[in-house]
């Protein structure tokens, strides 16, 4: 406490009335402290570790068991002129810029959209990449006894409120996880909803500190709790759906997760997390600084909720409407590659476009 005073003034952190005196009532083993948070630095290294291991060495036999193929794919002929405009712009050229290389490389129309094409190809991650990273599950769910707290009062019971060490672990383990996710974001397949990826893993560090470092302890534990209950399925589905023959193991998974998706982010998420500390809350204490940033911060996440939610359910209008193969195979191949990739309405509009020219 005795660097950055003004960071730990009490009015920041902890409702009126309610100062760091009462936190040191607890014994040590049962309170939390800021510099805990340290441990989560080597254990985002370790998941880092972890994972090039895991997908150097342990993904790759799993692909080939499930029957994950990679598609053949042409590379486009080196031309140091559309390769400068492709890294400049990552993108197509408008039809002025189109003539302006045509004359630069002597090329007509068609090669050069069948350069940018194949390009374009070459930078997306093969199925076995995206295989080992699915493969890697998250290490960090419930795997430990955690009590979970029924009672709604005792969500925002403020200061002192005693640590379980299952707590403990269960909050070094999360923010290491989504540290390493950080960590590796340079590496990792980038998908299109990219930025909303990055405002999430952010949210959640910030979220988990902060409710660590002011002892709201149950009330995070809840959040991780109801955010890895769908976690858990999505990786697992899409695992399958890049493996030949799993169609149906896909498909049970992916009907799985939908459902505890809406329900947990759409439905219990708003209805009981943040109803109680947002407005249950007020009961117990007046609000204070850190009332709004912690309540803002799961604002964010539901924010994100909705975005991801809308996805799923712009796939659902679509299949009933019957511009998807009614397949259920279909969706779940077109929602896995973009439920954590953005990119639903493209996947969604070339599978289709693909069958239909097939047939």
């Amino acid at each position: 406490m005795e660097l950055l005073p003004d960071l730990w003034k009490e009015d920041y952190w902890l409702p009126p009335g309610v100062t760091w005196r009462d936190m040191e009532q607890m014994g040590d083993s049962n309170r939390p402290r800021p510099l805990d948070l340290l441990i989560a630095l080597p254990l985002a290294l370790g998941f880092v570790a972890l994972r090039y291991m895991f997908e150097r060495f342990v993904a790759p036999p799993m692909a080939r068991c499930l029957g994950v193929k990679n598609r053949f794919q042409v590379t486009a002929a080196p031309s140091p002129n559309l390769e400068s405009f492709y890294i400049q712009n990552r993108r197509e050229p408008t039809q002025s810029e189109m003539e302006g290389l045509m004359l630069s490389c002597r090329k007509t129309q068609r090669q050069i959209e069948t350069w940018f094409k194949r390009r374009r190809s070459q930078d997306k991650a093969s199925k076995t990449k995206k295989f080992g990273e699915a493969a890697v599950l998250p290490t960090v769910l419930p795997v430990f006894k955690v009590q979970v707290f029924y009672k709604k009062n005792h969500l925002y019971i403020c200061p002192p409120q005693p640590m379980e060490r299952a707590h403990y672990w269960y909050y070094m383990l999360e923010l290491g996880f989504y540290g390493s996710l950080l960590l590796r974001i340079s590496v990792d397949v980038k998908r299109k909803d990219f930025k909303e990826q990055v405002v999430h893993h952010l949210a959640t560090i910030f979220l988990l500190s902060f409710s660590y470092c002011a002892n709201y302890i149950r009330i995070g534990t809840l959040v991780m709790l109801l955010h890895d209950s769908s976690d858990i399925l999505l990786e697992p589905a899409k695992m399958f759906n890049y493996g030949a023959g799993w169609g149906r193991s896909c498909d049970t998974l992916f009907v799985m997760f939908a459902v505890i998706f809406l329900v947990t982010r759409l439905v219990i998420f708003p209805s009981k997390i943040i109803h109680t500390t947002l407005v249950l809350s007020m009961e117990v204490f007046e609000p204070f600084a850190g009332y709004y940033f912690f309540n803002i911060l799961l604002m964010v996440l539901q924010g994100l909720h909705i975005f991801w939610a809308k996805l799923i359910l712009r796939m659902v209008y679509k299949f009933l409407k019957g511009k998807v193969r009614k397949s259920s195979e279909a969706i779940v191949y077109s929602f896995c590659a973009a439920v954590s990739a953005g990119q639903i309405k493209n996947k969604a509009l070339d599978k289709t476009c693909s069958q239909h020219s097939a047939h």
